[in-house]
């Protein structure tokens, strides 16, 4: 056999194996599944989210502002106030989550008394977010 036949079974016993490979990954992950899960379900991709984290000393906060996405906040540690424009104050505790639907105004912010550290999934990139104006001691205070 010449050295270029060689070359190219090689590459096609190394091509067969790749499909085989991911062939055998898919069952494989199709029996999970048939075992995590009763009835139709399958992962889907991230694209379009952002994940952020921010630590928060007591008392501080976010300006005002909205997102062109969705957003929910998950409070990973100590307590945080949460307020869409027009709503009630919220306050949120460890392990507590607060949603915003795309384009409604918002802040949120750690309490006087305790810091706060918060996850973010939101939909969108950094620039769909606006920025308004900064958040009023009355208001912040729920008044």
């Amino acid at each position: 056999m010449q050295p270029m036949a060689v070359g190219r079974n090689l590459l096609c016993v190394a091509a067969l194996g790749g499909v085989a490979f991911f062939w055998l990954a898919h069952a494989q992950n199709a029996a999970t599944d048939a075992e995590r899960f009763v009835g139709a379900s399958r992962a889907l991709e991230a694209e379009g989210w952002r994940v952020s984290r921010r630590w928060f000393e007591a008392g501080a906060r976010t300006a005002w502002h909205r997102h062109t996405g969705a957003q929910i906040l998950f409070v990973e540690k100590g307590r945080a106030r949460a307020q869409e424009r027009g709503g009630p104050l919220r306050e949120l505790k460890t392990g507590e989550t607060f949603y915003t639907a795309p384009n409604v105004e918002h802040w949120h912010g750690a309490t006087p008394d305790s810091e706060f550290t918060q996850s973010a999934l939101t939909q969108g990139d950094a620039a769909g977010t606006a920025w308004l104006e900064q958040v009023s001691d009355a208001q912040y205070n729920g008044r």
